[in-house]
């Protein structure tokens, strides 16, 4: 997506980053309890809502600062796509996502008000308490992938309701 079509979308643009390690028994990302605003009590990697003037790299730098301590270096984030997510029973939850993952930091992961953050190994990411539209495409993502994907979620605000994109596949039931 280009500069000039992110001005024409009215949604909100945010970021998410997912950071990986693989100094233990195997690999391990960095996620948490969101612990208030939208998404509150589901797992979630840091990330947040863009400012205004603020580039996609720069969000993820400042947000997983605020979030969970870390500091980042801009030239170390790895883009992986970008979710576009639609509610059309909640259309102000509707918003345009930036993913990024990212394997050198330096600091220590601490908790904030908005995160509680913890390593999970990779073979263990706990979909089913994360958005649900994160087992169509974000284990691909954590193994290498990239996804340009829209989802768009059913009345309940949670399940989702369809797809369209690359790098997205149904989950086994």
């Amino acid at each position: 997506m280009t500069e000039r079509d992110e001005t024409k979308n009215q949604h909100p643009r945010v970021v998410v980053v997912y950071l990986l390690r693989d100094d233990g028994p195997g690999p391990s990302v960095l996620l948490g309890e969101k612990r208030r605003g939208l998404g509150s009590g589901r797992v979630v990697g840091p990330g947040g809502k863009r400012e205004p003037g603020e580039t996609a790299v720069e969000t993820a730098v400042r947000e997983v600062a605020e979030e969970v301590g870390l500091r980042l270096d801009p030239a170390d984030l790895e883009a992986r796509g970008t979710l576009n997510y639609r509610f059309p029973f909640r259309p102000s939850w509707s918003q345009v996502s930036d993913v990024f993952v990212c394997r050198v930091w330096s600091g220590t992961p601490v908790a904030s008000d908005e995160l509680e953050p913890r390593w999970i190994p990779l073979d263990d990411v706990p979909y089913d308490a994360m958005w649900d539209d994160a087992k169509y495409w974000l284990p691909a993502v954590l193994r290498g992938g990239t996804v340009a994907a829209r989802f768009t979620f059913a009345e309940d605000n949670a399940t989702v309701a369809g797809f369209t994109g690359v790098g997205v596949d149904a989950p086994d039931a």
